[in-house]
């Protein structure tokens, strides 16, 4: 029997190592599949705190087992990603990125050194619960096709198959102490979308004799936001947005090309392809018709996260238990994406968020920013709390799926 005091207790114990930890991962970024000193770093951890780590698995990720009494009742897989982005610092702290034009700006050294700490808390209770943990650290979420899906492919929810999975991300927007839950579905679908207007190029003054390529990318930009609100269900949230548009050189000179790229996002499969199509239809559509072309590739990226309720709803239970439930709030709908979104299409899951904004600590700058950081207090709840809710989610009677 899990004791909640002892699991504090820990956490307390544990928070000072674990912070510096998170410190060295920080100060140490790696980009999407190239985590390979990280890898090491996370494997050579493990085994300090007396665990076998399994290396190599979608080439730097890493998988151990914590086996409680009676290991084949029921196994809980809890996921920390470890890649960082091609962000460069500016915060001016003692454990600033020492790799120029990389930095953990999403939180994955936090994610990656409290389920670290959670570990070393659940090994030391594995004689109180019975079960399997599994510890699944895992490269390039940032990055198509997305880390989680090569794990998959590499048998990480096989011998043995988790029953439920966790996942926990930073959120500057909450405050430090709190932690938020949602649900059935939470994050969106996310596609990259290419597009590349051809046309025929010449002097800006006679474009009678041109086919100019950006008056057919303005019309395109245009006309794909009302193919997209004309289509879609209202009821279900659904975003395309163009973030670049490249094309020309002079103010007076019609270019032969225009490349715009974007991001398609969703919470529906079905719709989600059928949406490809009417995008692919309507550019080459668009382009043809004013005199041009319009190659369109769309890069498939992570489906939409589902929130598995009756995994959320112990999960939830259990942070209720251990923080108060004014401590924990509900999450809206996030058109973000995340490849967790891969294991909760496989497995029973739940995707929580990690308070970690503080004002007075200049902790609320948003993620995938150059000012972000966390409030390092949130570390000591949050490897606490990791470990109970898994304690918890061993402790229900679901079958294995």
């Amino acid at each position: 029997m899990i004791d909640q005091q002892r699991v504090k207790a820990l956490a307390k114990e544990f928070a000072s190592e674990i912070i510096g930890i998170r410190r060295h991962i920080h100060a140490n970024p790696e980009l999407s599949y190239q985590e390979y000193e990280t890898a090491k770093y996370v494997a050579a951890k493990l085994r300090e705190f007396g665990l076998e780590p399994q290396e190599g698995i979608a080439e730097t990720g890493v998988v151990a087992l914590i086996k409680g009494q009676n290991p084949e009742k029921r196994t809980v897989a809890l996921r920390g990603d470890m890649d960082a982005l091609p962000i460069t610092e500016k915060n001016d702290i003692d454990y600033k990125s020492k790799n120029v034009g990389v930095m953990h700006a999403c939180g994955h050294d936090v994610h990656t050194s409290c389920l670290l700490g959670a570990a070393k808390i659940l090994n030391e209770l594995k004689d109180s619960f019975e079960g399997t943990i599994k510890l699944v650290f895992q490269p390039g979420e940032e990055k198509n096709p997305g880390g989680a899906s090569l794990m998959i492919r590499d048998g990480v929810l096989k011998n043995p198959r988790p029953d439920a999975m966790l996942g926990q991300h930073v959120m500057p927007f909450i405050p430090t102490g709190k932690v938020g839950f949602r649900e059935g579905k939470y994050m969106a679908s996310a596609d990259e979308i290419f597009l590349t207007v051809k046309g025929k190029g010449g002097h800006a003054a006679l474009p009678d004799r041109t086919v100019d390529p950006i008056v057919i990318a303005a019309q395109i930009v245009t006309s794909l936001q009302q193919v997209i609100s004309r289509n879609a269900d209202p009821k279900s949230p659904t975003v395309l947005t163009f973030g670049t548009i490249h094309g020309g050189h002079a103010q007076n000179i019609i270019p032969d090309e225009v490349e715009l790229t974007g991001t398609f996002r969703a919470l529906d499969e079905d719709w989600r392809f059928k949406a490809h199509e009417l995008i692919t239809r309507a550019a080459k559509g668009i382009a043809e018709g004013l005199g041009g072309e319009c190659d369109v590739n769309i890069d498939v990226g992570y489906p939409y996260l589902e929130n598995d309720i009756e995994t959320t709803q112990v999960a939830r239970k259990a942070a209720e238990d251990y923080l108060g439930e004014e401590n924990v709030v509900d999450l809206d709908l996030w058109l973000g994406a995340e490849d967790f979104a891969y294991y909760s299409h496989e497995v029973p899951c739940s995707f929580y968020r990690l308070g970690t904004g503080n004002v007075e600590k200049g902790t609320t700058n948003g993620v995938h920013t150059p000012n972000f950081n966390i409030d390092e207090d949130a570390i000591e709840l949050s490897i606490g709390l990791m470990a109970w809710i898994a304690c918890q989610q061993l402790k229900t009677n679901s079958q294995k799926s």
